[in-house]
């Protein structure tokens, strides 16, 4: 198995005011963006051109929005271990390990997949 193109955890999800979890992960592995609770299951799935990705502008900086198969989330990566390719999640070599860090190499990925280059 490939190592993920975008691995978080610790990440609070929403749908609408409903929390789904509050120590969930977000995984971008071969093409496919997958939301998972603290247990591992799955709350959502989709390939990642079909999902749309931004940032909230009324937000705070550690949220991104996320619409996969018609479904809205609200992603908090707060204080998420994320890893960039090639490293291990919640590694701390980033000196940049924050929220906006995370929700910035999140949108990323995705847009990489899109093949755009254009902001969401």
């Amino acid at each position: 198995m490939a190592e993920p193109e975008f691995n978080a955890t610790g990440v609070r999800i929403d749908r609408s005011l409903r929390s789904l979890t509050r120590a969930g992960q977000v995984r971008i592995q071969d093409g496919r963006l997958e939301l998972l609770t603290s247990y591992g299951r799955e709350i959502d799935s989709a390939p990642v051109g079909s999902v749309h990705a931004s940032k909230p502008w009324f937000a705070s900086r550690d949220r991104a929005r996320a619409t996969v198969n018609g479904h809205r989330y609200v992603l908090t990566l707060g204080a998420a271990a994320y890893g960039p390719p090639g490293g291990r999640a919640g590694d701390g070599t980033s000196p940049d390990n924050t929220g906006e860090a995370a929700v910035n190499r999140f949108l990323e990925v995705v847009r990489s997949a899109h093949g755009s280059t254009e902001k969401h």
